[in-house]
């Protein structure tokens, strides 16, 4: 006897309501949860405020800060767009150029340069033109250090001219070989024509002018020298050279390169020191055609003072903070909170808003580690990890039961 369409019709409902509740059940029971959504706090991932350093708009002017590398990173510029003469800083090619042809350790005098008739030409015509000369006679005999002393701190333009002959020929053969040298160093707005400066077309920028600053002070013979008394006797002679470059050195300044010259007017290359929280950071600074120095003190003194402002440490990560929330689908939230505050001097650079980062997860208790918040400043980052502070727990079986579309796209997103 065959069963009737009634019965056949109740078997088939039940046995797919069996299966569905043998299907369906560990499904939504066991299957993946969807990921928390993550809202970013934009009032405390806004940017911190920075200092940035103002210079005079009217001559070249830079400003860096010297790396853990011993190079300048620039920090800001100002009417430096292109090269203007560059006057005495000429000299610091000079040295640079010959030190690094026939080195000098600092605990050397190296070998002796006799001064000879051209020499003492040169010192003769340079003082009748008004020009720096630290004096020399026929016969002489001045050491490498010497001559790059009366050179560098001098600004001794006889001594570039006889430095220049004795480690390379002639003045022009010095010329050709420092012009190399610098486009080696990357420096393509500075070229020199002679060894002093004095001419017009000894061409640069200021930014170039703080990276030949750093190279200096990277120079062991030169930043002794910077350190050293130039006033005491520097050969066995008893010689004095003056230190004619020094300048606002009461302010806590050291000059590295000073003149004036009718072409490129006063020009002026420094380095200070500035605290920065319990570190100390150097500065390099330059600046070319200023017409006096009621102008240029008071240029300076800012630039330090801005540069000062701008290496204090802000805040840029503020520990306990929340940069966000965790939100999941069933209702639970959570703080993405900072587990370490972060400080760092801005050194001029601007900060940007902060990035946070979350690894997708689903449930977590309170206290763990989920991402991070990163704040660029310049060319650094900071950042720290991101926890909870408080859980996000599983759902519950009830609400998987009856939340199968939240469920099934998260089956389907697990498994792409």
């Amino acid at each position: 006897m065959s069963p009737s369409p009634g019965r056949v019709v109740g078997i088939a409902v039940g046995a797919l309501a069996i299966l569905g509740i043998g299907v369906y059940g560990p499904a939504m029971l066991l299957g993946p949860l969807p990921d928390v959504q993550v809202q970013v706090d934009a009032a405390q991932s806004a940017a911190p405020a920075t200092t940035s350093v103002a210079l005079p708009v009217e001559d070249a002017s830079a400003v860096a800060f010297i790396g853990d590398d011993g190079e300048a990173v620039g920090v800001a510029a100002s009417a430096d767009d292109e090269p203007s003469p560059i006057g005495g800083a000429a000299k610091l090619v000079t040295v640079l150029v010959v030190l690094d042809s026939l080195p000098l350790a600092t605990d050397d005098d190296g070998p002796s340069i006799r001064i000879g008739a051209e020499d003492y030409t040169d010192y003769l015509r340079y003082s009748g033109e008004g020009s720096r000369t630290v004096q020399v006679s026929p016969g002489d005999s001045w050491t490498e250090r010497d001559v790059v002393q009366a050179v560098f701190l001098g600004s001794s333009n006889n001594h570039a001219d006889t430095l220049a002959r004795w480690a390379f020929g002639s003045v022009d053969a010095y010329v050709s070989t420092a012009n190399e040298w610098l486009e080696e160093q990357g420096l393509t707005s500075t070229r020199v024509v002679d060894a002093t400066g004095l001419s017009g077309d000894n061409v640069g920028t200021a930014a170039e002018l703080t990276q030949l600053a750093a190279m200096v002070l990277a120079e062991p013979t030169l930043s002794t020298m910077l350190e050293g008394d130039a006033d005491s006797p520097t050969s066995t002679d008893d010689r004095r050279i003056p230190d004619a470059i020094a300048h606002l050195g009461g302010d806590g300044i050291r000059a590295i390169s000073r003149s004036f010259t009718d072409q490129a007017a006063i020009t002026f290359v420094w380095t200070a020191e500035l605290a920065s929280g319990d570190d100390r950071r150097t500065m390099v600074g330059a600046m070319t055609g200023v017409d006096d120095y009621d102008t240029l003190d008071p240029a300076v003194l800012g630039a330090v003072e801005a540069m000062q402002a701008a290496s204090d440490p802000i805040e840029v990560i503020v520990a306990g903070a929340g940069y966000g929330e965790v939100r999941s689908a069933w209702g639970d939230t959570a703080r993405l909170v900072a587990t370490a505050g972060r400080t760092d001097a801005a050194l001029g650079a601007v900060a940007e808003d902060a990035r946070v980062d979350v690894e997708p997860f689903t449930t977590a208790p309170a206290g763990r580690q989920v991402g991070t918040v990163t704040v660029v400043i310049g060319e650094r980052e900071v950042s720290s990890s991101l926890e909870l502070d408080s859980a996000i727990s599983d759902p519950g079986p009830i609400w998987r039961l009856t939340h199968p579309g939240e469920l099934i796209g998260a089956f389907l997103d697990d498994d792409a």
